[in-house]
C-alpha cells in the first residue's frame, strides 16, 4: 500500500482517538517509512533530517508566547475585557448580548484577515487577544468551534486569494514551482484562478455559524485569569505597549523574521518600563510554554514531511491513481484535489506541499488538456486543501492554543473537525467546479 496513505491514515486515526498529536506524527511518520522500503534506520534519518526545519518556526512562536503574555501584563487585555464587559451584565442577558456576539465575531475575524495581508504576524495576535475574552464567550455561550472557524477562515482563504502579505509568498510560490514544472504563468492570474475555491470557502463559513449558532456552556475557571504579577492599568503603559506593537509589526515586515520581530517588541516593554526587568524570566518562560505544543508539533511534522518524501511515493500515488482513471478528465482533477488534501493533511503546510505536488500535477496536466488558469486553480485549491484540519497545521493549531487556554477546547475535536468539515468539503466541491466548468 502507498506509504504516504499508511502514514497519513496512521497519524490521523492516532490523533482521533486523542494521541497526543506529537507522538502520532512520529509514529505515523515511522510506520510510513517502512511502508514504503526504508529500512528503520533510513526513516529515522529521515526524519531526525527534517526536524531541524522546523526550529525556527517553533522558536518564533515560543517567543511570540512570551510577548503575548508580556503585553497581558501591562494591563492592555484587562482593559480590553473591561470594555466589552461594560456591554454584558455578569448574567450575559443584557439586551446587547447579540450586539456583544457580533463585535466578537467580527473584530476575530478582521484581526485573523489583516494577520495574513495587512500586518502579516500570522498566528500571533491569538495568543494575546483570545484568552483574556474567554470569560466573555462564556457568558455569551458562544460555541469556541464556530469560533475556531472564524479565526481559521481568516488565516487561510485571505492567503490564497489576496496577493498581500503573506498572499504574496503563496502566490509567488504557486507561480514559480508551476513555471519550474514547465507552465510560465502571470501571478496576477493566481487571484482570479482561486476566486472560485475562495467562495467555497465562505460558504462553508456561513454553515458553520448556521450549525454551531445554538449556546455551549463551559466553566468559568480562574486557570486564565489567573496573574502571577498585579496588573495596574495606566495610560503610560498602554502607550508604550501600543509602540511595542507597531515596533515589532514593522521588524517583521523590514526583516521578515519573527523571531526578531518578537524580540524587537519584548524589548520596547522592558526598556520603557512598561514591565519590570525582575519579572523577565518568569514571564518569558510562561509565555513559552503556552506555545510549546505548537512548537514541538511543527518540528515532528517537519521529521514526517522528510519521511514522506524519502519514501517517493508522492509520485507514485499519482502515477498510480491516474493510470487506472484512463483518461477519464474530471475523475483526475477530483483525484488530484484528494492527493493533495492527504499530502497537506500529513505535513501540516499548504507552502511546503506546493513544490512536491507542482512537479508532478503540472505535467499531467497538461497532458489532460487542462487551461493554465484551470491549472493554476488546481496547484492552488490541491495546496491549500489540508492546511483546514490537519492536527500539524499552524492554522488549526493557532485557534486552539487561545481557546483552549483554560482546558476546554479540544484540539482535535473541536479545531481540526470542523474546520475540515467545513473547509476541506466546500474547497474540494468548489475547486472542481472552477477547474472543469469555469476555468
Amino acid at each position: 500500500m502507498n506509504a504516504v496513505i499508511v502514514a497519513v491514515v496512521v497519524m490521523l486515526v492516532l490523533s482521533l482517538i486523542r494521541v497526543n498529536v506529537v507522538l502520532s506524527l512520529v509514529i505515523g511518520g515511522v510506520i510510513g517509512g517502512l511502508a514504503g522500503g526504508l529500512s528503520i534506520a533510513d526513516t529515522i534519518n529521515a526524519f531526525n533530517g527534517g526536524l531541524g526545519n522546523g526550529a525556527e518556526v517553533a522558536l518564533s512562536y515560543g517567543l511570540l508566547g512570551s510577548f503575548a503574555v508580556a503585553i497581558s501584563k501591562t494591563g492592555i487585555t484587562e482593559l480590553l475585557i473591561n470594555k466589552i464587559l461594560g456591554l454584558v451584565n455578569k448574567n450575559g442577558e443584557s439586551n446587547k448580548k447579540g450586539l456583544v456576539k457580533a463585535l466578537i465575531f467580527i473584530f476575530l475575524f478582521l484581526m485573523a484577515i489583516f494577520s495574513q495581508n495587512l500586518i502579516p504576524i500570522h498566528i500571533a495576535f491569538i495568543p494575546l487577544l483570545v484568552p483574556p475574552i474567554l470569560k466573555i464567550l462564556n457568558m455569551l455561550e458562544i460555541d469556541r468551534r464556530l469560533i475556531a472557524c472564524i479565526l481559521t477562515f481568516g488565516l487561510i482563504t485571505p492567503y490564497i486569494f489576496l496577493p498581500y502579505g503573506f498572499g504574496f509568498i503563496y502566490q509567488d510560490l504557486v507561480a514559480k514551482q508551476i513555471g519550474l514544472a514547465g507552465l510560465e504563468i502571470q501571478m496576477s492570474d493566481i487571484p482570479m484562478a482561486m476566486a472560485l475555491p475562495a467562495l467555497g470557502m465562505l460558504v462553508g463559513l456561513l454553515l458553520a455559524f448556521f450549525v454551531y449558532r445554538k449556546p455551549r456552556k463551559y466553566n468559568n475557571n480562574n486557570e486564565v485569569s489567573e496573574e502571577k504579577f498585579e496588573v495596574t492599568i495606566t495610560a503610560r503603559n498602554i502607550l508604550f505597549t501600543i509602540v511595542a506593537l507597531i515596533v515589532s509589526v514593522l521588524v517583521q515586515i523590514s526583516t521578515d523574521s519573527m523571531i526578531i520581530a518578537a524580540l524587537s517588541g519584548i524589548l520596547v516593554l522592558y526598556v520603557t518600563g512598561a514591565l519590570k526587568w525582575n519579572d523577565a524570566d518568569v514571564i518569558l518562560s510562561e509565555g513559552m510554554r503556552m506555545m510549546a505544543f505548537i512548537g514541538f508539533v511543527i518540528i515532528s511534522a517537519n521529521g514526517f514531511s522528510e519521511v514522506i518524501k524519502a519514501t517517493g511515493h508522492v509520485e507514485s500515488l499519482v502515477e498510480n491513481t491516474l493510470a487506472i482513471l484512463n483518461g477519464n478528465m474530471s475523475l483526475a482533477v477530483l483525484l488530484m484535489l484528494i492527493i493533495g488534501l492527504v499530502v497537506t493533511m500529513g505535513i501540516g503546510s499548504s507552502f511546503a506541499t506546493i513544490p512536491i505536488i507542482a512537479a508532478i500535477f503540472v505535467p499531467l496536466s497538461l497532458e489532460l488538456g487542462l487551461s493554465p488558469l484551470a491549472i493554476i486553480a488546481l496547484i492552488g485549491t490541491a495546496g491549500a486543501l489540508g492546511d483546514a484540519g490537519s492536527p500539524a497545521s499552524d492554522s488549526t493549531l493557532g485557534p486552539t492554543s487561545g481557546l483552549n487556554a483554560d482546558g476546554q477546547h479540544n484540539h482535535i475535536w473541536d479545531s481540526c473537525v470542523p474546520t475540515f468539515i467545513f473547509y476541506n468539503i466546500p474547497l474540494i466541491i468548489f475547486g472542481w467546479i472552477a477547474i472543469m466548468f469555469v476555468l
